[in-house]
């Protein structure tokens, strides 16, 4: 079976990331992972939720959303779909756990995920994105004498595995993600430690060697990611 764009079986989407994509937003970039295109942005709220409120302590939230034509039919504009509730509690978790809430002071960063163009692994596309917007903001707020450090502990990736007559697929488009006997989300830190697995056997089940199988592929585009935020971050985050 050979990959619908030609790819080997280990192998990731060409991925592109131009940062300060958006003039007014405090970090900002559209990433570009294959055909997948989403612009992802970092603005600073002065307010916290509730429960943060008189503890000093930060937070950081995401929204995610589709353009009408980012897919092959147009989907409505301003719904909020269980689907896209989701994915953006995913990116906010996701990005949370890098992040040391308690240097950012009491006020929130929110980050705007919204897809322009869907080909597949609009989800973890936006964790990488919603990530490097992130880090650019948080280092505005360092630069302006706001927060003491660039409060970031670690590099964040997150890349989907597939499975496919046996075979297992790295970054998955659309059409072989609709094709897939089961499909993964994996999300994962430098330290080694996964933040989020969602897996799901579409047309049959999957065994624990299975299981082995697609985090190690996982492990490996996710590795190759950091290598590419490590190249955007080497002044910003020079130990990560």
């Amino acid at each position: 079976m050979k990959r619908v764009d030609g790819r080997k079986d280990d192998q990731l989407r060409p991925i592109k990331i131009e940062r300060g994509f958006m003039r007014n937003a405090e970090g900002s970039c559209l990433i570009e992972v294959g055909n997948t295109k989403v612009i992802c942005t970092a603005t600073v709220d002065k307010n916290v939720p509730l429960f943060l409120r008189g503890s000093g302590s930060g937070w950081v939230t995401a929204e995610y959303g589709m353009l009408p034509r980012s897919t092959q039919n147009r989907i409505l504009r301003d719904k909020i779909s269980g689907r896209s509730m989701e994915i953006q509690r995913l990116i906010g978790r996701s990005l949370r756990s890098v992040v040391r809430l308690d240097k950012l002071g009491e006020r929130t960063i929110w980050i705007d995920c919204d897809v322009i163009q869907a080909d597949g692994g609009t989800r973890t596309a936006s964790i990488v994105g919603g990530f490097v917007a992130l880090v650019d903001c948080i280092n505005g707020l360092h630069k302006a004498q706001e927060i003491e450090s660039v409060c970031v502990t670690d590099l964040l990736g997150a890349i989907s595995v597939g499975m496919r007559q046996q075979k297992t697929l790295l970054d998955l488009t659309f059409e072989e993600d609709s094709m897939a006997d089961v499909d993964m989300n994996v999300v994962m830190k430098t330290s080694g430690e996964f933040i989020e697995v969602q897996g799901t056997g579409e047309r049959k089940a999957f065994s624990q060697d299975d299981l082995s199988s697609l985090l190690a592929l996982a492990r490996k585009g996710i590795e190759e990611i950091f290598d590419i935020e490590r190249n955007l971050f080497k002044d910003v985050l020079p130990n990560l």
